[in-house]
């Protein structure tokens, strides 16, 4: 291969690196896709190079700007930059290693059993990865939620001479990500919001994995995002770098709305030639296609994973060069703004390394025994105003449902987040559950602590988001009302049934179905502490007695998952009855009913299963004794599940349908969901 002489030459060679690295790994994987890896090396090679503020060497520098690959598809794009630029690897406890985030074994290891190159991006196993991706569109709405950060720290941070947040956000995206319903939604919000700090680059290849895109989608993008509100514009071929240098420039000019740049491009080797290759778009090239490839860029057709002279240097002196001295001038000037501003200081040092503030449970409410008491809701409500008053980045909002889910910030100056007035601490996402919970994903993963909020039927729609912020470790906040047949007269299309069963199936999801006021306070200040993971809070529309806790076990006990509210004389139970939120006064009623009976009960609050499960062996007998088999669950939803612990001599008072549309009490009575109905079934268990 012969040495390039020009600048020109040095990143044509420096693209072609990319693509071959991509090739040669999806080839000895024998799975991936190298179509869009070889069509955008190009676009991506601009960005990184030229316009990425973004330092290899310290790749968690608060202020970054942000690469989402919102088409994880392309995944070797991504892994051939982070390891050509030298992108170091951080470990769990955040320290940045001289080890390579992406080392060529890696690479090497594309696809394969424990490798740090999966076949999508996942953001806790490879640093450098801001976010997994994967399923089409969550990048997308990833990148609106970092946008918003951005936005809100810069406006509650930055001070005069101190730009201490300004960081901008990219995602590629391709035909796939602006079918799907969840980028949509994630746009509309975009524009509404006019994010200027937010740049999608649209892979236009007119190619899906079925076919010619033609088949399914020949909607006109540009205007559909003029629409939005976006500023947008078109660079006709993806590898005419001056063109792609003049679109990243319209972005960074434009301060009113984010930026869409279509780019056109053809799936294949960057060339005309194999434009049509839909195979190419999702499997190998296969052996004799490979080298043809190597062929047309002049490459060494038997050499694999080949990194020619001067590629490394070529990265170092153009994002390494940029990126160290962008993130030294940040560095000294945060070391002023320390000194000046020790307050903010301390709190972003918190909300970087995942603290919470001296106090954050100061003045949390405390709620008196009272037999009619309140909707865990309202409980909810009051609990999070508390919290978020004591925690200044805590902050998030509802699917154009804040007033039913109390979720509104109501204490003096929480204020709202508006389209460019950015300090407030209500987000309005609208009518968007999907959108919501990929942005809250993106809001999290910036070191926000934020929460989103809606029925608890509507979960359906933010379900692929929580299921990959739990995939994703991180600690986003679910808040979902509204939580069964409760809601009455509403019916079977907005009663929740299938939902937490499904949840409590999500690995790494913590549910907390709180079963009174008190429960709620508690249940707040474990999720406020579970930094590694989701949590998915579950609360009533309708009111449930606050119990009397002199008299039935401390509330403290929602920190074991479940735990004995009451218990029969000397703790030795003939029957246990056991529920989660509302349906745990249903067991308390019965036990009194059971007691004067004679009949010796216990009641166990399950608010959440899987903190139980982590308890140890001793402390699972001391609440569910395996001698006691005679047992009764209640809940007002799916009974799957609940056999667990019910074993097989149990019963279980639950949701076998969907529900109805009638008053709470005629409901309550048609499905059984009556003290008297678990009294008869706690006779039934005991043989009495």
């Amino acid at each position: 291969m012969s040495q390039p002489k020009t600048q020109l030459d040095l990143d044509q060679l420096s693209i072609n690196t990319i693509r071959t690295l991509a090739i040669d790994a999806v080839q000895q994987a024998n799975s991936g896709h190298p179509g869009a890896p070889m069509g955008l090396a190009p676009v991506v090679y601009a960005l990184w190079q030229r316009y990425l503020r973004y330092d290899p060497l310290d790749p968690t520098w608060p202020n970054r700007d942000r690469f989402v690959l919102s088409a994880g598809h392309a995944s070797m794009l991504l892994y051939a930059t982070l390891h050509l630029t030298g992108v170091r690897a951080v470990n769990a406890k955040g320290e940045i290693s001289n080890e390579l985030a992406v080392p060529m074994e890696e690479i090497k290891r594309f696809r394969q059993i424990g490798s740090r190159t999966p076949g999508h991006p996942e953001s806790h196993l490879t640093t450098g990865v801001e976010t997994t991706t994967g399923p089409l569109g969550q990048g997308a709405g990833n990148s609106v939620g970092m946008a918003i950060a951005s936005k809100w720290l810069g406006e509650n941070f930055n001070r005069a001479g101190f730009e201490i947040f300004d960081f901008n956000v990219y995602a590629v995206c391709g035909d796939g990500d602006l079918m799907e319903g969840v980028a949509s939604e994630a746009a509309s919000l975009a524009g509404h919001l006019k994010l200027s700090n937010l740049c999608w680059i649209y892979d236009n290849n007119r190619v899906t994995l079925d076919g010619p895109a033609e088949w399914s989608f020949s909607e006109d993008v540009m205007t559909r995002f003029t629409g939005y509100g976006w500023n947008v514009t078109r660079v006709a071929d993806a590898n005419d770098l001056t063109m792609l240098g003049r679109a990243y420039d319209v972005f960074l000019k434009t301060k009113d709305r984010p930026t869409l740049i279509v780019v056109d491009s053809h799936i294949g080797y960057g060339s005309p030639h194999k434009q049509d290759s839909y195979e190419a778009h999702g499997e190998p090239l296969g052996e004799a296609e490979v080298k043809l490839v190597k062929q047309f860029y002049g490459w060494p057709e038997d050499a694999k994973f080949f990194v020619p002279d001067g590629v490394y240097d070529q990265f170092k002196n153009g994002v390494g060069k940029r990126g160290a001295e962008s993130r030294a001038a940040w560095k000294a000037k945060y070391e002023e703004y320390k000194k000046q501003f020790p307050q903010e200081a301390d709190q972003l040092n918190r909300m970087q390394t995942g603290q919470l503030p001296e106090g954050w449970d100061k003045d949390l409410p405390s709620f008196p025994a009272d037999p009619k008491g309140m909707a865990t809701r309202e409980s909810s409500g009051k609990t999070l105003n508390a919290l978020a008053k004591n925690i200044p980045w805590l902050l998030g909002g509802s699917a154009d449902l804040a007033k039913s889910n109390k979720t509104n910030l109501t204490f003096e100056g929480a204020g709202e987040f508006y389209p460019l007035q950015y300090r407030g601490r209500n987000v309005h996402f609208g009518v968007r559950e999907h959108a919501m919970g990929a942005i809250v994903n993106g809001m999290t993963l910036s070191k926000l602590r934020a929460f989103s909020a809606t029925f608890f039927n509507f979960s359906d729609y933010m379900r692929p988001s929580m299921r990959l912020g739990a995939l994703m470790e991180i600690p986003a906040i679910y808040i979902f009302t509204h939580d069964s047949i409760g809601v009455g007269e509403d019916g079977p299309t907005h009663q929740p049934v299938e939902q937490l069963a499904a949840f409590r199936a999500m690995p790494n999801m913590l549910v907390l179905r709180p079963g009174d006021a008190n429960e709620v306070v508690e249940a707040y200040k474990i999720i406020l502490r579970h930094t590694h993971g989701p949590s998915t809070l579950v609360l009533t529309r309708q009111a449930m007695p606050t119990f009397d806790r002199t008299k039935y076990g401390a509330a403290s006990g929602v920190a074991k998952g479940a735990y004995v509210l009451a218990d029969a004389a000397g703790g030795k139970p003939e029957v246990i009855l056991m529920g989660s939120g509302s349906e745990v006064s249903l067991c308390v009623e019965a036990f009194e009913k059971l007691s004067a009976a004679g009949i010796k009960a216990r009641v166990v609050s399950m608010p959440s299963w899987e903190l139980f499960e982590r308890q140890d062996a001793a402390y699972k007998e001391s609440v569910f004794p395996t001698s006691v088999t005679a047992r009764v669950a209640v809940e007002m939803a799916s009974v799957f599940g609940w056999e667990r612990y019910t074993g097989t001599k149990g019963k279980i008072i639950g949701m076998r349908s969907f529900g109805a549309s009638a008053p709470l009490k005629d409901l309550l009575k048609k499905f059984g969901f009556e003290s008297d109905k678990v009294v008869t079934a706690a006779r039934e268990v005991l043989g009495k």
